[in-house]
């Protein structure tokens, strides 16, 4: 067993491909590695990836992925079904892998879904998850380090090798906590959860249904909303910057609202720069034009709310009391059984002509993998009891 207090300090640094294909020719043998990544997202739509993290129990990987131009062998390993991923709050590296090496690892143990599972804290960090399970306190000193720049300080190099070697720690702790509950399935579904949701996002000409106010707005604004909204995201897209650096969500709904004619008028909108102005008036102006030249057929229906329907409040709560009652049984910790952003996910489903479950080709959560098992027995009179005589749009 390693030196988890000291692993960090001796790390193999690995800045070209045939290193990497070495490594990788190794790590397949492993039963399971720990990963992690450090990438720069501050003005970007996508991460940049700057080193990828890996312990195998024994060394400390890691790999320059600004050095190292084909990342093959990192892919292939990534999709290795053989070798499980162990990452704490596998979110944000799974963006940062998808994007720069090609692939979302798979089967990802989550460290943090495992700590969740155990009743260990919702959504613990993972520095209070190595202070409670290691009895380390982790120095965050180098957190805003620019992982791109290059070259990298011996502190910086430890900084990132720390949040792997603990890692493996914490799994040896979990993971048989996990299998003596029955749950090492539902902690890899989970993930493969999260995988199919990023793998599937909301199409850009939809962007408008996740903007704030948007319900407010008649449906020739909304049409305008929908144009900007869907300009805005593929313009983010296409130059790899931030949203709210292409313009901020509230100056597009001023837009929406306001239809703006002239230069003169859009340079009036909230929050909008000269620059903005100079770089975007054509587009914003010629969206304008299209809009008020449509066919109010072509005006996209208002976005529905939850609230807006007589059944919503009942409903919800039948549904919460089902979680409730099945989270105690199954001693599964009900804000991970079912949050309400989940429920409310069933619900828009059920009910909205659109929503955006729909667009992105997937189900509500309460209604797959572990949690259908779990629910769908005692979901089904519920919602259906309280829907009769009501227009029901599906089935369960």
């Amino acid at each position: 067993m390693p030196d988890f207090a000291t692993a960090h300090k001796h790390h193999v640094y690995v800045n070209d491909v045939e290193l990497l294909q070495d490594l990788c020719k190794k790590l397949v043998f492993h039963d399971f590695i720990t990963i992690d990544t450090e990438f720069v997202r501050s003005r970007t739509l996508y991460p940049a990836l700057g080193l990828v993290q890996v312990f195998d129990g024994k060394d400390v990987y890691l790999i320059d992925t600004v050095a190292i131009k084909d990342l093959s062998p990192l892919k292939a390993l990534l999709s290795n079904q053989s070798v499980i991923k162990v990452i704490h709050s596998c979110s944000e590296d799974l963006d940062a892998l998808s994007y720069n090496v090609g692939e979302f690892p798979t089967p990802v143990f989550d460290t943090q879904i495992a700590a969740n599972l155990l009743g260990l804290g919702n959504s613990i960090g993972y520095a209070n998850l190595v202070e409670r399970i290691c009895d380390v306190k982790l120095d965050k000193g180098e957190s805003r380090t620019d992982w791109i720049s290059r070259p990298l300080r011996e502190g910086q190099l430890e900084y990132a090798a720390a949040d792997v070697t603990f890692l493996y720690n914490i799994y040896l702790h979990l993971e048989p906590l996990i299998k003596e509950k029955g749950w090492l399935d539902i902690l890899f579904e989970e993930t493969a959860l999260i995988v199919e949701k990023k793998a599937n996002p909301l199409p850009a000409n939809y962007a408008y249904l996740n903007y704030s106010n948007g319900w407010k707005l008649r449906p020739k604004n909304l049409y305008a909303l929908k144009l900007l909204a869907d300009w805005r995201l593929q313009e983010a897209q296409t130059k790899n910057i931030a949203v709210n650096f292409v313009m901020r969500e509230q100056s597009i709904l001023e837009i929406a609202l306001k239809l703006p004619k002239s230069v003169t008028y859009l340079s009036q909108i909230s929050h909008i720069t000269n620059k903005q102005v100079r770089l975007y008036e054509a587009t914003i102006l010629a969206v304008v034009k299209r809009v008020e030249s449509e066919n109010p057929e072509s005006y996209p229906p208002i976005i529905q709310r939850l609230n807006d329907f007589p059944l919503y409040k009942k409903i919800g709560n039948a549904i919460k009391t089902v979680v409730s009652e099945q989270a105690a049984s199954s001693q599964i910790p009900e804000p991970l059984l079912a949050s309400k952003k989940q429920i409310n996910e069933v619900l828009k489903w059920l009910w909205f002509d659109i929503n955006e479950l729909d667009l992105r080709g997937v189900k509500p959560d309460l209604l797959v993998g572990w949690r259908r098992e779990l629910l769908l027995k005692e979901l089904e009179p519920v919602i259906f009891n309280e829907l009769r005589g009501a227009d029901v749009l599906r089935s369960l």
